[in-house]
């Protein structure tokens, strides 16, 4: 029986490695964490390049998952602009509010997380980036639905399954919240989806004004929310200025 093949399993190991870290790596990261001559590590990522299972960063040169990964089977091309645009102001947006940042879009009834951006601390984090988040549940996904990146009847079909006892579960409830959030401009979720976190989060508009994904902010509710369990008032307007500006770079005018 024939072995491993040692190039496919460096290739495994890369793409283990960029997973597993919050920011892009440089060439000479990647080889030296993973004990590789740099002409071999840079010949392997070259071809996971080519295959759009790694991007590399056209300023910095640095290399982090390509869409490609996030689903197999799925187009991405949309995807990968909202990506690109979004990752420096995801970047900064986690800086400044000091919290977990996510981007998600709507697939197949649920929203996958697309790109995540660990809290700026110590704590242990996992990556989220490819996960999938219930729409009814999540406040990423309350304000796809609210404002029409998803369509709410399948949703309600399908069931409202109940996560925690505060999981919106009736079609009159939920109705309610979408309705708030489309007043506000962004929507909460606070301990619906797991006890103890809450999330808050805002739409990113395309062009023409079209909802093409959200971004949202997450962490222990102590620290989104005030002792009322209302969001911080600094943290919405963080997230929104964020969502804006990534919006402006979709091509969204009226942002």
């Amino acid at each position: 029986m024939a072995g491993p093949v040692q190039s496919i399993e460096r290739a495994a190991a890369i793409l283990r490695l960029l997973a597993g870290e919050p920011r892009r790596l440089g060439l000479g990261e990647v080889a030296a964490s993973l004990g590789l001559a740099k002409g071999t590590a840079h010949g392997i990522l070259r071809t996971l390049q080519h295959v759009d299972f790694v991007e590399q960063d056209a300023e910095t040169g640095k290399y982090q998952l390509g869409a490609a990964l996030l689903h197999l089977g799925t187009s991405y091309l949309d995807i990968n602009e909202l990506r690109s645009r979004s990752i420096n102001w995801a970047d900064a947006l986690a800086a400044r509010s000091g919290e977990s940042v996510r981007l998600g879009t709507p697939l197949e009834g649920m929203v996958l997380v697309v790109h995540h951006v660990f809290r700026p601390d110590d704590t242990l984090q996992t990556l989220d980036v490819g996960s999938l988040l219930p729409l009814h549940a999540s406040s990423l996904g309350k304000v796809l639905m609210a404002f029409g990146a998803v369509t709410v009847e399948p949703v309600l079909e399908a069931g409202l399954e109940a996560y925690t006892r505060h999981t919106l579960v009736t079609p009159e409830r939920l109705g309610r919240a979408l309705a708030e959030i489309r007043e506000l401009g962004w929507g909460a979720e606070v301990q619906e989806m797991t006890m103890g976190e809450a999330g808050i989060a805002s739409p990113i508009r395309g062009h023409g004004g079209l909802v093409v994904g959200a971004i949202g902010l997450s962490g222990p509710v102590e620290r989104i929310c005030d002792g009322h369990g209302r969001p911080r008032p600094k943290l919405v307007t963080l997230l929104r200025e964020a969502a804006r500006a990534i919006s402006r770079e979709l091509g969204a005018a009226r942002w």
